[in-house]
């Protein structure tokens, strides 16, 4: 298992590092992250990600279904908590009353390595317009599910298994049968083959349900690794991003901030 999935505290400060080097510049292309903006993440664990919009002056609120990892999110933004300029809620985003639960519309909201984790990404997508004031805008960061690493081997356990690349698109039977056998977490890791999503399938949600794109980046090398692993962050080549499907299998991470059409 690599170090950052049983450190949560790394965890934290290599998501805020990596949001402040390269999520943020990225959405200020089309939002100007000011004091004041109001900002909703989905899936927010640690809440690492947040941390740098409150260091912003802006007010957050962060959801996350594993009410154990909110521990570490008070405990490390407690000031923030104290001053009620962020909150968290510890429930299924689909359970969750936006009207009376997250205190109002949002500037922005914020999925990052979650929306593959979804299930009817559809449904929640096109629920996500009433989250949103007028202009706001919705971040998603997420690895296509054909990349090397697309079906989240790295948390695996055995060391093999964690470093082995695309053996997750095996057929479902024969992937089940390989991590059984090697002890591995696999209700876990079937969730994620189960709600998997690619660019094809993510870029044809948007248009269905009523949103457009307005900027998009595609990695050859997902920034994150640069603190993982030490790797320089690498824009995908122009000739593969337009290739639909095969770009899939050569992309680690996706960036693209959506608004309604």
């Amino acid at each position: 298992m690599f170090e950052f999935h049983g450190d949560r505290k790394r965890y934290y400060e290599i998501q805020k590092l990596n949001t402040e080097k390269y999520v943020i510049p990225f959405i200020e292309q089309k939002l100007a992250i000011k004091p004041g903006c109001r900002v909703l993440e989905i899936g927010c664990g640690e809440a690492g990600v947040l941390a740098p919009f409150l260091e912003r002056g802006c007010i957050a609120v962060g959801v996350e279904l594993e009410v154990a990892r909110l521990d570490m999110a008070n405990e490390m933004l407690k000031d923030y908590v104290s001053s009620g300029k962020v909150r968290f809620v510890g429930k299924d985003i689909y359970k969750v009353d936006a009207e009376k639960e997250l205190g109002g519309k949002f500037d922005l909201v914020i999925l990052k390595d979650v929306i593959e984790h979804i299930h009817d990404q559809k449904k929640l997508i096109a629920e996500m317009k009433s989250f949103l004031n007028d202009g706001g805008v919705i971040f998603f960061g997420f690895p296509p599910w054909q990349m090397p690493f697309g079906g989240h081997q790295q948390m695996c356990s055995n060391k093999w298994l964690s470093k082995l690349p695309y053996y997750h698109l095996l057929p479902r039977p024969i992937y089940k049968w390989i991590l059984k056998k090697y002890h591995q977490p696999v209700d876990a890791l079937l969730e994620i083959r189960d709600t998997r999503i690619s660019i094809e399938r993510f870029e044809r949600i948007v248009k269905e349900t009523g949103y457009k794109v307005a900027a998009f980046t595609h990695y050859l090398l997902n920034p994150i690794y640069e603190y993982k692993f030490g790797w320089k962050a690498k824009k995908q080549w122009g000739l593969i991003r337009h290739l639909p499907y095969l770009r899939d299998y050569l992309t680690t991470c996706v960036y693209y901030l959506i608004k309604p059409s």
